[in-house]
């Protein structure tokens, strides 16, 4: 790692996780994807799930161009699609 940035060019934040654009978990660098400790440092296990599953749904988006994965609606509750 070199300052704020690993060796695959990666941009991390102040707090050294790996940024990602909100609610697609896409980094900076095409076709890599962050969620849950990565991301948002050491929390909850639930909050890792929740974010692994939303991650795999924008995985499935941007390789699939659909997705039939379930996603959280606006209460945060995981729907099927």
């Amino acid at each position: 790692m070199i300052g704020n940035q690993s060796f695959l060019g990666l941009k991390r934040d102040s707090r050294s996780n790996y940024q990602a654009s909100y609610g697609k978990y896409q980094t900076n660098v095409k076709n890599i994807f962050t969620a849950g400790d990565m991301r948002r440092g050491q929390s909850l296990i639930v909050w890792a799930i929740s974010e692994g599953r939303e991650a795999a749904r924008q995985v499935d988006l941007y390789l699939m161009g659909k997705s039939e994965l379930p996603s959280k609606d606006i209460t945060g509750d995981l729907v099927a699609m």
